[in-house]
């Protein structure tokens, strides 16, 4: 995950971030890998680039409107922008070696 943090809240944004799961996976997101950058700029902007796990995630909406929300509500933040990307595509390497304990993957 890469932070650019001009408010000094990327933390913030990073615990709640950790908060929110993918339905399906019993992972919160940062740990999964999904969190790919967190920008924040010193008009109170806060910016995440996330992924999914795959492109045709059937919550997709869902988890991008949680993230945004819980973003919207660190303390800070005037404007919580989500953008989503493939670009690097998803996969299992990305998750911590907690997440992949979890789920069996090690």
């Amino acid at each position: 995950m890469i932070v650019l943090d001009k408010l000094g809240i990327a933390d913030k944004i990073k615990e709640k971030l950790e908060t929110v799961f993918d339905p399906e996976i019993p992972v919160n997101i940062c740990e999964l890998g999904l969190i790919y950058e967190i920008i924040t700029k010193e008009d109170g902007t806060a910016k995440v680039i996330m992924t999914l796990t795959a492109p045709a995630c059937p919550v997709a909406g869902e988890l991008l409107d949680e993230v945004q929300r819980k973003v919207a509500e660190v303390d800070g933040v005037k404007n919580a922008l989500v953008e989503l990307t493939f670009d690097p595509k998803w996969d299992k390497s990305m998750m911590t070696d907690e997440a992949r304990l979890e789920l069996g993957f090690m």
